[in-house]
């Protein structure tokens, strides 16, 4: 038995990306060929050939160059097409397990439908897009590369329900599993999901944390179990396909426009042949009959001028030049295969030389006037380093010699964190100061140490006794809790509703009540959490423009000397963030908890009410300090960003930035320099205000 074969309505996996099928190559082919002006005019060409008043050349001598031009793009568009069929054809029959009667049955991709449990193991692709079951490891992680979807090669943590983590992969207790999905429409949005499960009269939320997406591949996990929610075209992965567009470059809009010239010329000369044709009919041809007759069904000199006006277009036809499209794509060939000989755009590190993947786009690449970049992950290595913090009112990062200067990181010994077991032996820090701190018992250092093994969404994996390894979904997390496991707190183990750190030596168990999320307009995250000893605090990491307005009035003057530790940090360069935590009352927690999960079972409006419920909840907080990380740049930026502007190429790069740092940034990868006679910021919010500070 199938779930899904109950409804008809649901799609099933297989997916199509080819355009034609063998019925309907003919057709749709030679209709896109006869959208090019030239082939559509020697159509009407022939056309006109076939009536026997006009045609004054054999039908063939068209024919023959049009079927020769039509033959060879439609052999390169069937080629193609047949490559998409392969695809289509290899994915559509890859292998699968599904669980059928409580037996997993081998089965083909295709055969999928939504409501089915399968099962996935290490190094597969994901089928459709499913919710997460069970897994093999603990708590049902489940790690997930996502390069296919987003580029992004570090991979994700995906955890299941604990009411269906509990199934594991006792297939009776799976095929039992009688839960109701319901869920938003198909969509193209890839980081969002709103659905609930209700099983056993209880109902739970689902978000994109309990999906795993087709297109990703499962990584470091040995199994695990999913249930099919979007299948074939369904998927979001299907949904973001947008039809193949045709593209055209500049070169082919001047040609047809070109054409278009051409033709305009030719009706002109056939225009004026033609009135002289009627001209000399009538005042000259009409007595010529004897030895000249007109031909037959032709009774004035205008009829006949008009009939000539065809003729003339038949008879000057080469002036149209048809070989024209074909000269210019043998042309883009050869030069197709001169940029993948080129020696200069060969990189011997990784032995990749330049490829041109398409024939259609090559001479654009000499009119490139902009670029449009990211910084991270593009400008920058996206491995990130925990640099610099500040931590109630104190520095704490930079080096000074005895006499009290400030000196170069190379003349200082590192700290040793030998006495720490669970330390990380990647991990580099310079200043011996803030070990003192956390070894004197700081109250303060502790705490900010506390709030940055608590407040991520990272997940540990302890394949062998201390041998941590973390798996963080951005790198600036990974750098932050690898700080705090250096100082002495180190972030343990991780299950839905509980959080374990080992705290200088002395291992805590933190009940988690709450995540808020970070999205790109909060952000900030939060987390709610309550210590082995009962008390309750929220904890909170963010933008310092965001954070600044939620603390607590109390924090004037520290704001003020963490303000310009950050500027510093900034201007350095780094990356930072605002730390700060507030404890709450049990009575209020749990009145806000309530509205929290009617807020998150709610299927319409689920983003809007959280977040009037989070905004409620993040105020009058108390501020720990801040920590700045540095993303080091890629090799040879610089000296293509130079390159690239002698080019007179102008470029943007986008970041979420503070001001200070991503002009920091500017200076360094060459965007801009010294030479510049003004560099103006231009920082209005509004499109008005903008337009006053440009002009």
């Amino acid at each position: 038995w199938r779930s899904s074969s109950l409804d008809p309505n649901f799609m099933n996996n297989s997916i199509k990306t080819s355009k034609y099928n063998f019925f309907t190559f003919l057709p749709l082919n030679l209709f896109e060929q006869f959208q090019r002006i030239a082939n559509a005019y020697f159509l009407f060409l022939l056309i006109l050939q076939l009536i026997p008043q006009v045609s004054s050349l054999s039908w063939f001598t068209t024919v023959v160059p049009l079927v020769l031009v039509l033959a060879v793009s439609g052999v390169k568009d069937a080629i193609d097409d047949f490559n998409r069929h392969k695809s289509d054809n290899h994915v559509n029959n890859r292998p699968v397990q599904v669980l059928i009667n409580g037996r997993l049955k081998d089965d083909k991709w295709m055969n999928i439908q939504v409501g089915d449990i399968i099962k996935l193991e290490n190094n597969n692709f994901v089928t459709a897009d499913l919710l997460l079951l069970s897994s093999s490891e603990p708590h049902s992680l489940t790690y997930i590369e996502t390069a296919e979807l987003d580029g992004e090669t570090n991979l994700k943590v995906k955890q299941a329900l604990t009411v269906t983590a509990e199934l594991g992969e006792n297939l009776q207790k799976l095929t039992d599993f009688n839960g109701e999905v319901k869920c938003e429409a198909p969509n193209n949005k890839l980081d969002k999901f709103t659905g609930t499960l209700t099983l056993r009269g209880e109902k739970f939320a689902l978000d994109n944390e309990k999906m795993l997406l087709r297109g990703c591949t499962i990584r470091n996990t040995e199994w695990c179990f999913g249930l099919v929610i979007y299948a074939g075209p369904d998927t979001k992965l299907m949904q973001n396909c947008g039809k193949t567009t045709f593209k055209r470059t500049s070169i082919d809009r001047l040609m047809n426009v070109l054409v278009l010239v051409i033709f305009a010329f030719l009706a002109l000369m056939c225009f004026i042949l033609a009135i002289g044709n009627g001209i000399w009919e009538h005042d000259k041809g009409y007595y010529f009959q004897v030895y000249l007759p007109w031909a037959v069904g032709v009774n004035s000199a205008a009829y006949s001028g008009f009939l000539m006006f065809w003729s003339y277009v038949i008879i000057l036809n080469t002036v149209v030049p048809i070989s024209l499209y074909v000269s210019v794509e043998i042309i883009r060939l050869g030069n197709s295969f001169y940029i993948d000989w080129d020696r200069k755009m060969y990189y011997p590190l990784n032995d990749t030389p330049a490829q041109a993947r398409t024939t259609t786009l090559n001479e654009e690449l000499g009119q490139i006037k902009y670029i449009f970049s990211d910084k991270t992950g593009t400008l920058t290595q996206n491995i990130m380093a925990f640099n610099k913090c500040s931590i109630n009112g104190k520095s704490y990062g930079d080096m000074y010699d005895m006499a009290g200067q400030r000196t170069e990181i190379t003349e200082v010994e590192k700290v040793d964190f030998s006495y720490n077991r669970l330390a990380d032996p990647k991990f580099v820090f310079y200043d011996h100061s803030l070990v003192e701190a956390v070894k004197l018992d700081d109250a303060a250092t502790h705490g900010f140490f506390r709030l940055l093994s608590l407040c991520h969404t990272v997940m540990p994996e302890e394949k062998k006794e201390g041998n941590l390894v973390y798996q963080a979904q951005s790198p600036d997390e990974g750098a932050l809790v690898t700080a705090a496991r250096n100082f002495g707190f180190v972030f343990r183990a991780r299950t839905p509703e509980t959080i374990t750190v080992v705290e200088m030596g002395e291992t805590k168990v933190y009940e988690l009540l709450a995540i808020l999320d970070f999205n790109n307009v909060r952000k900030r995250m939060s987390v709610i959490v309550r210590s082995p000893e009962g008390d309750l605090t929220l904890y909170c990491k963010g933008a310092d423009t965001i954070v600044y307005e939620l603390l607590d009035s109390s924090c004037g003057s520290l704001k003020e000397e963490t303000m310009e530790h950050l500027n510093e940090f900034a201007g350095e360069g780094l990356r930072t963030l605002v730390v700060a935590y507030k404890n709450l009352q049990e009575d209020y927690f749990q009145e806000w908890h309530k509205r929290h999960h009617e807020a998150s079972t709610a299927l319409d409006g689920r983003e809007e009410k959280l977040s009037e419920l989070y905004e409620e909840i993040e105020k009058d907080l108390m501020l720990l300090g801040a920590t700045a990380i540095e993303d080091k740049l890629q090799d040879g930026v610089p000296q293509t960003i130079e390159t690239l502007t002698k080019a007179r190429i102008k470029i943007w790069v986008l970041t979420g930035d503070k001001q200070e740092t991503a002009v920091n940034i500017g200076y360094s990868c060459n965007m801009l320099h010294d030479d510049m006679e003004d560099v103006f910021i231009i920082e209005g919010n509004t499109s008005e205000e903008v337009l006053d500070e440009l002009r």
